[in-house]
């Protein structure tokens, strides 16, 4: 009985060992995944509280600007877009785009001195600045969890538990590609005479 209790108890006792070494690093691994996806939902809060405010802005454009239809048709489709994306990459992406039609709006209220004076107007542009400064800030504290995630599922022993219990790394918000350069804009095609 003492030679089958010796193999077994040391079985047993490697078993716990590292029982107490795997458990912390999962679930250290399921509080930064948790960290991660509570960031994530800070960058989507601010990016509906931005794409709540495009209607309003839009329609406070159109009472001035009635024939500068390109324009809220390009928000208003970039607007779409930012919607129906799903991922980090899609929503990145849709960003960019509503950036770009942004900037083309705000050409265009150069155009118009009553539109920049009106108070609703000026209002929305506040908040849309304050919720466009809320946003980066979210998608760095975003980016941050998610490096601080990825190195845990990278590194020794936690790729290991990573591997055994389906963590995959995270996916980071990135600028789309060219996002680098500004939108061009024709001053020549507002159909002002």
């Amino acid at each position: 009985m003492k030679k089958i209790f010796g193999p077994v108890g040391i079985i047993v006792i490697i078993l716990v060992v590292l029982a107490l070494l795997f458990i912390p690093k999962y679930n250290s691994l399921v509080t930064a995944e948790e960290s991660v996806d509570s960031k994530w939902a800070q960058v989507e809060n601010q990016l509906q509280r931005r794409y709540d405010l495009i209607p309003n802005l839009i329609e406070s454009v159109k009472g001035y600007a009635n024939h500068e239809k390109e324009v809220i048709a390009s928000i208003t489709e970039a607007r779409a877009q930012m919607g129906s994306a799903q991922s980090p990459k899609e929503q990145a992406v849709a960003n960019d785009a509503l950036n770009g039609a942004l900037s083309r709006l705000l050409v265009v209220v150069e155009n118009y001195p009553n539109l920049k004076a009106d108070a609703n107007f000026r209002q929305l542009m506040d908040e849309l600045a304050g919720t466009e400064n809320r946003l980066a800030v979210a998608r760095e504290d975003y980016n941050n969890e998610v490096q601080t995630f990825n190195k845990t599922v990278k590194r020794f022993p936690g790729n290991l538990i990573a591997g055994m219990f389906g963590f995959e790394q995270k996916e980071y918000f990135k600028a789309a590609a060219g996002a680098e350069k500004a939108p061009s804009i024709d001053f020549g095609s507002s159909g002002k005479q």
